[in-house]
């Protein structure tokens, strides 16, 4: 099956009206929704910390110490867990060994280096992933993954697996539009290693693989999938084997907060926190808009990726993770690059008259 190149021009008048509408009503709320959920933030930190709980980063600095000190991996996590009052229950309470292993290897300046490589590598990525489409495409590309990828420059970076994995799958996305699969399915394996929440991105282009007809992809995919559900199992075997009968057991994922919170753990990860939120509001929703235009498998995935993951996150998170978001960095902001596309092509559908046809679908 052929994916259209320009599939917001093949919506029909009011299909793309009800777009536009949406999309500007969503502009302005966010704006409005990010100071409510920034106190909301503000009010959980505060109540977390009169608890005495200490933040998350305290705790794999924690973990990686004693794991470099020599120590095993998941002893030293239920230790620090139980000490941070964090809880073992389930096993995804507890990060997979990969970043304190790794960390063990080449410390935590180790970890620094690789992240500003990722950011550079992105950089070029997208250039080179977009140019094809127009240089305009290409050059902002390029120039959003750096802006969007400035958190690889946070001190705590070596201790944020959401953000580190981010940058993998952004990376991982941008190979897989130049037709570099291998390399791109490599850093997406790491991406889940490192964080299992990255996992619906290898399920949304498995989809898309089969939609496709690329049986070869998604069956290399499937394989993929396979094996990390192994290594997941097998962390989950060893997290039961040093629970202990007074471990907390987490309050379970019911936040059902809606998408005003994934939309704050875009701006609050990003350069978006420095700009005022009548302009942060529209930029944190606007690069949606421009994926959904971006077409082809390119824009099918990242649409996918991105919509899902948003709506999952504003089911099932609670207050505190919004740093799940970190996982959308850089290539979220990348979708700016594609607005001009989707204005472009939105107009086209609106003066469409109601009883046209939409032109064919071109390989994408």
């Amino acid at each position: 099956m052929t994916l259209p190149a320009r599939p917001l021009s093949r919506l029909p008048r009011w299909a793309a009206l009800a777009l536009v509408l949406a999309t500007l009503l969503a502009c302005v709320w966010n704006s409005f929704a990010l100071e409510t959920r920034n106190t909301a933030h503000e009010a959980d930190v505060a109540k977390r910390l009169g608890r005495g709980e200490r933040v998350d980063m305290d705790l794999y600095r924690a973990i990686n110490a004693r794991v470099a000190a020599g120590e095993d991996y998941y002893a030293a996590a239920a230790i620090e867990h139980r000490s941070f009052a964090m809880p073992t229950s389930p096993f995804v309470t507890i990060r997979t060994p990969v970043l304190a292993w790794t960390s063990a290897l080449w410390g935590e300046d180790g970890w620094r280096i690789i992240a500003v490589v990722l950011w550079a590598a992105n950089i070029l990525a997208w250039f080179v992933a977009l140019r094809d489409r127009g240089r305009f495409e290409g050059l902002a590309g390029a120039g959003l993954a750096g802006l969007f990828g400035m958190v690889a420059f946070i001190a705590v970076i070596p201790f944020s697996h959401e953000i580190l994995a981010g940058m993998m799958l952004s990376l991982a996305l941008a190979l897989s539009a130049r037709n570099a699969p291998i390399a791109a399915l490599v850093l997406a394996t790491c991406a889940v290693a490192l964080r299992e929440l990255a996992l619906p991105y290898l399920l949304a282009w498995g989809a898309v693989a089969l939609v496709a007809g690329d049986r070869r992809q998604a069956r290399a995919i499937a394989v993929v999938l396979v094996l990390l559900g192994i290594g997941l199992a097998l962390h989950a075997a060893a997290v039961a084997n040093i629970r202990q009968p007074g471990d907390l057991v987490s309050s379970g994922w019911r936040g059902l907060l809606g998408p005003a919170l994934p939309l704050y753990g875009i701006h609050i990860t990003t350069l978006l926190q420095t700009l005022p939120n009548w302009l942060a509001g529209s930029l944190g929703v606007l690069p949606l808009l421009g994926w959904l235009a971006a077409g082809g498998r390119l824009g099918a995935l990242a649409s996918l990726w991105f919509a899902g993951f948003i709506a999952a996150v504003a089911i099932f998170a609670r207050q505190e993770n919004l740093y799940w978001m970190g996982l959308f960095i850089p290539a979220y902001g990348v979708g700016l690059a594609f607005l001009p596309r989707a204005i472009a092509d939105l107009a086209a559908a609106l003066r469409r008259p109601s009883s046209a046809s939409p032109t064919p679908a071109s390989p994408g």
